[in-house]
């Protein structure tokens, strides 16, 4: 039997189960797909805690010369990314590179990634976006890569 509108066909009494098992399928997946912006939890380990652990690279150049020191640095790292996370962190010096879109040409210039397990406040993505505007601000760069993912961890 099919339903008309109009003179048009517009559906189908007699349903078959194909669209039932798409149906419960969307319905199964929607609550991950509404989490998406979430990172899962990790399936940790004896002594280990799930975590988020957060990933901030910094470049150091404007133009073609470095334009923040390593006194500079040091002086952020205390004042800006310490003062929100006290807990702790990790720095690595680093070597980045990228595609120019404007001349095409790789660019590199020296980095610092900051690794910072995150305490798990409310407002910890709200610290990290504060860093990054500014570092941005302060050293004139276009950008502070973040990445915040799901680790286990142990102290």
């Amino acid at each position: 039997m099919r339903f008309r509108d109009e003179g048009r066909t517009v559906g189908d009494a007699t349903w078959g189960t194909a669209p039932l098992r798409r149906a419960f399928a969307i319905l199964m997946l929607m609550p991950a797909l509404a989490d998406g912006a979430q990172a899962q939890p990790a399936d940790c380990r004896v002594g280990q805690k799930p975590a988020q652990v957060a990933e901030l690279m910094f470049g150091r150049n404007v133009g073609a010369r470095t334009a923040v020191s390593e006194s500079q640095w040091g002086r952020f790292v205390d004042r800006e990314i310490m003062a929100r996370f006290p807990e702790g962190l990790t720095v690595y010096t680093t070597a980045g590179q990228w595609r120019d879109r404007a001349s095409n040409k790789i660019m590199r210039e020296p980095s610092k990634v900051v690794q910072i397990v995150l305490p798990g406040h409310d407002d910890d993505m709200t610290r990290l976006n504060e860093i990054a505007e500014t570092y941005k601000a302060r050293f004139k760069q276009q950008s502070v890569i973040t990445i915040v993912r799901p680790a286990c961890v142990s102290f």
